[in-house]
């Protein structure tokens, strides 16, 4: 059967499972938008290509599928290069797609080209154009390059003419399957074994590739069977229970001395999918303390750093292995642990008389069902959400930590939505993050999705007058809104609601979770608490 190009990529599309293309038409993908017309795989709109990319990530995240983003060329392509960063960093398998002027054109000087693979190559894992009668192969490697540990985004170039060309290509052995991982070394384990049983004060680390291992069940009974404390990172934060259970905190974000002082006795860290591209090693331990590193790759550590044992393989096979070892007999203060928790939380909720951002967390944690998804966008108040936010369970929190791009919110928490609609969900932002991206509030009242949107207004980019503080520099170039602001009512048809009290917040967003549209609650805060935890 003839088909054009546009269409057979759309037929890969179906077959891999991807639900939904995020992105922004041009004159040069105009079949490729046509052939999603009437297909399985629903065309997004978005107000702004790094919202495809970040779109695009989130549902990848919240589905275990491939994501699909699509960019015309030039600045559309440009554009979208930050949402593409994101899932590189943060380990997400995405195709995005771009546009490009007909073949005839190429290498020739023409307004808005630019050399796309070149641009992507940094940011993707594989970058390909796409030809007529390689389609389906094209893809299928696309597919399974994106999903092969780690897993990454893959950058696809779709010339005009290629899209318009026709075609016979059967799609017969498109059959996309990841390589699977080697069987771990026995011998590494069996090392890994008796460096945890010598050691005195082993301490966990729980990681980003947990979220993709499916063995938050085995993780689990290993540290309710030894009693060992562990800490996370951000991303992996809901692997390990956090009520009950020998949890310490999330290492890096609010108050990460006090996270750091329980830890002072580790004599052995034992990282269980920890990828340091959101914390390094050599950033919070001894530089004298061995790493046993359980992973899909070796650990990446700093010169001087003792790694004497890696552990590469399926992390859900590694621990079910290591479910055989006699309970480790080490000298953590458990008591202690408990009564560092309530240290923790108490130097997170100092007494305040105006209402502060750690007031609006915990009323939102309160009123929000706990198998709800929050989303989060970066800034001071990620700070606090990393250590207060109590998950109820992994993948119940997004973020972005890898590349941690500010106007990831409000696109993740729209995507989310979209992945999993019977889950109420909820974003989180401040200011700067906010102003980047609202324009997609659209996109949430055109898909009619009743998504809550939390502004933490302090009128500052608050992380960074923060950081100029330490440096000891006058706060400069980071007021947004001025003494005279007056907020609106409505954004793009989303209804606003102003707070700036406890009491208002909590009414607010009690009667926004009941809603079935998008709402913005638009709450004031006094960002003096940031200085002291962050």
């Amino acid at each position: 059967m003839m088909r054009n190009n546009a269409e057979i990529v759309v037929d890969a599309l179906e077959k891999t499972g991807v639900r939904y293309l995020f992105g922004y038409p041009g004159g040069q993908n105009a079949r490729f938008i046509e052939a999603l017309r009437g297909s399985g795989v629903e065309f997004v709109l978005v107000t702004h290509e790094a919202s495809a990319g970040f779109m695009a990530d989130v549902y990848a995240r919240m589905t275990g599928t491939v994501g699909a983003c699509l960019s015309t060329l030039g600045p559309g392509a440009t554009n979208m290069t930050t949402g593409v960063g994101n899932a590189f960093l943060d380990r997400v398998p995405l195709l995005a797609f771009t546009a490009r002027m007909g073949t005839s054109w190429h290498g020739r000087t023409v307004q808005m080209q630019i050399d796309h693979r070149q641009l992507y190559l940094p940011i993707t894992k594989w970058s390909a154009v796409l030809k007529t009668g390689r389609i389906y192969s094209t893809l299928k490697k696309a597919v399974e390059v994106a999903t092969a540990e780690q897993p990454g985004p893959v950058h696809l170039d779709f010339p005009e003419d290629v899209a318009e060309e026709s075609s016979q290509e059967s799609p017969a052995r498109f059959h996309p399957a990841p390589p699977s991982l080697p069987p771990f070394d026995q011998k590494a384990l069996g090392k890994a074994i008796r460096l945890i049983q010598k050691s005195k004060y082993p301490l966990v680390a729980v990681g980003l590739t947990m979220n993709r291992a499916h063995a938050t069940p085995e993780l689990r009974a290993f540290l309710d069977k030894h009693r060992l404390p562990a800490v996370s990172t951000l991303m992996a934060k809901g692997q390990v229970a956090e009520q009950g259970s020998t949890f310490i905190g999330v290492v890096g974000r609010a108050r990460r001395e006090i996270v750091a002082e329980y830890c002072k006795p580790a004599d052995l860290i034992l990282a269980i999918g920890y990828d340091p591209i959101e914390f390094n090693y050599e950033e919070w331990v001894k530089r004298d303390v061995p790493i046993v590193h359980i992973d899909t790759v070796a650990a990446d550590v700093a010169r001087g750093i003792p790694a004497p044992c890696n552990v590469i393989g399926n992390i859900r096979d590694i621990l079910a292995a290591l479910s055989s070892v006699a309970r480790i007999e080490h000298r953590w203060d458990l008591e202690a642990l408990r009564k560092h928790r309530q240290r923790l939380r108490q130097s997170l909720t100092p007494a305040q008389r105006r209402f502060s951002p750690h007031h609006a967390i915990l009323a939102m944690r309160e009123l929000f069902p706990k198998d709800g998804i929050l989303a989060t966008d970066v800034g001071a108040h990620t700070h606090l959400v990393g250590q207060l936010w109590e998950t109820g369970g992994p993948g119940n929190l997004v973020v972005s930590n890898g590349w941690s791009s500010m106007g990831f919110g409000i696109p993740a928490a729209i995507a989310a939505k979209l992945a999993q609609p019977h889950r109420p969900c909820l974003a989180c932002m401040g200011d700067g993050g906010f102003l980047m991206m609202v324009g997609e509030i659209n996109t949430a009242v055109r898909l009619r999705l009743p998504v809550v949107f939390v502004l933490l207004r302090d009128n500052f980019l608050s992380l960074i007058k923060v950081k100029q503080s330490r440096k000891q520099f006058p706060s400069h170039g980071v007021e947004i809104f001025g003494s005279n602001y007056r907020p609106s009512d409505n954004f793009f048809g989303a209804k606003v609601v102003p707070v700036d009290t406890e009491e208002s917040f909590r009414e607010a967003l009690k009667q926004a979770l009941q809603g079935s549209e998008p709402v913005i609650i638009d709450a004031k805060v006094d960002p003096a608490e940031y200085e002291d935890m962050i």
